[in-house]
C-alpha cells in the first residue's frame, strides 16, 4: 500500500527504499505489485520537465502528467494482481529492524555506503541493458529492409503497439505515428518520446490523440529503467535477487499496459 502510493511522486528505486525492511518478507505477488507500480509511474522530479517539453504541443500538459501518474498506479496494481494474485501477509506487519544504527552518525555512514552500492548496481545494470538494446539493433540492421525501412527494435515494437494505440482511441490513420512514440518510449525512454511528441509536424496527430499519448507515454516502462530497478532492488534485498530478476520483465509489460489503460480512459472521456 505505502510502496504503491509513494510511486506516484517518487521513482522506482526511492519507493522500495521506503519499505526496504519489508522487501525480504513480501510475497512474490506483493513484490511484483511494487515493481509494476514503479514501471507505471514517473518521479516527481521529472514532471515539471516533461510539462515544459509538452507545453507548446499539449494544453495543460503538467496537470495532465500529474493526473496520468496518479491514475496509472491503481491500474498497475490491478494488472499485477491479475498476473500474480496475492493476499496481504499478516506476519509481515510487525517487522523489526534487525540492527538499527546506534546514533545519527552511524546512520549517516550506513546510508552513504548503502547509497554507493545502490548507485553502482544501477549504473552497471543500466549500461548493460541499454547496450544490449543497441547490440540487438545493430544485429537487426544487417537484415534486408522491410517496406523500405530498416529493421530495428523500435520498428518491431511499433508493429506491436499500432493496434494497441488504436484500441485506446487513436484513429487508425494516426496510429503509426503514435505506435512509434510508444516504441521509442519502450526501447529508449519516455523523455525521448515526449521530445518526439513535442516536435511532431502539424497534423501528424490530432489534439485529442496528443492528449491520449501524453497519458500513454507517462511511465518508466523501458529497458533502461529495467536495469535501474533490478540494480537498485537487488542491492536492497539480495535475498530476493531471483524473484526480482524473474519478475522485472513482467513488470515492464504491466507498466506499459497500465499507462495504455490511462490513455484509454482519456480516449473515452476526452
Amino acid at each position: 500500500g505505502v510502496g504503491a502510493a509513494v510511486h506516484i511522486f517518487v521513482g522506482m528505486v526511492e519507493a522500495p527504499l521506503i519499505v526496504r525492511p519489508y522487501l525480504t518478507t513480501m510475497s512474490r505477488g506483493e513484490l511484483f505489485a511494487l515493481m509494476s507500480c514503479g514501471m507505471a509511474g514517473i518521479a516527481g522530479t521529472v514532471m515539471a520537465i516533461y510539462g515544459a517539453i509538452l507545453s507548446n504541443a499539449v494544453p495543460g500538459a503538467l496537470p495532465n502528467i500529474i493526473s496520468a501518474a496518479i491514475i496509472s498506479t491503481p491500474a498497475a496494481l490491478a494488472l499485477s494482481a491479475l498476473m500474480i494474485p496475492f493476499t496481504p501477509d499478516e506476519s509481515s506487519t510487525g517487522i523489526k529492524i534487525a540492527d538499527p544504527p546506534a546514533n545519527a552518525f552511524e546512520a549517516i555512514v550506513r546510508g552513504t555506503m548503502d547509497g554507493v552500492k545502490i548507485f553502482a548496481g544501477i549504473v552497471a545494470l543500466m549500461i548493460v541493458l541499454v547496450a544490449l538494446v543497441h547490440l540487438a539493433d545493430a544485429a537487426l540492421s544487417l537484415l534486408p529492409d522491410v517496406g523500405g525501412k530498416p529493421v530495428s527494435i523500435r520498428a518491431a515494437f511499433a508493429l506491436l503497439f499500432r493496434p494497441l494505440v488504436w484500441l485506446i482511441g487513436v484513429p487508425w490513420p494516426e496510429s503509426e505515428t503514435a505506435a512509434m512514440l510508444m516504441a521509442t518510449k519502450t526501447a529508449l525512454n519516455e523523455f525521448v518520446a515526449y521530445l518526439d511528441l513535442s516536435q511532431l509536424p502539424e497534423g501528424a496527430l490530432s489534439p485529442h490523440s496528443k492528449l491520449i499519448m501524453t497519458y500513454a507515454l507517462c511511465g518508466f516502462a523501458n529497458f533502461g529503467s529495467l536495469g535501474i530497478m533490478i540494480g537498485g532492488m537487488t542491492t536492497m534485498a539480495p535475498e530476493r535477487r531471483h524473484d526480482i530478476v524473474t519478475l522485472a520483465p513482467r513488470s515492464l509489460v504491466t507498466g506499459t499496459l497500465a499507462t495504455l489503460m490511462s490513455g484509454a480512459v482519456v480516449g473515452m472521456v476526452g
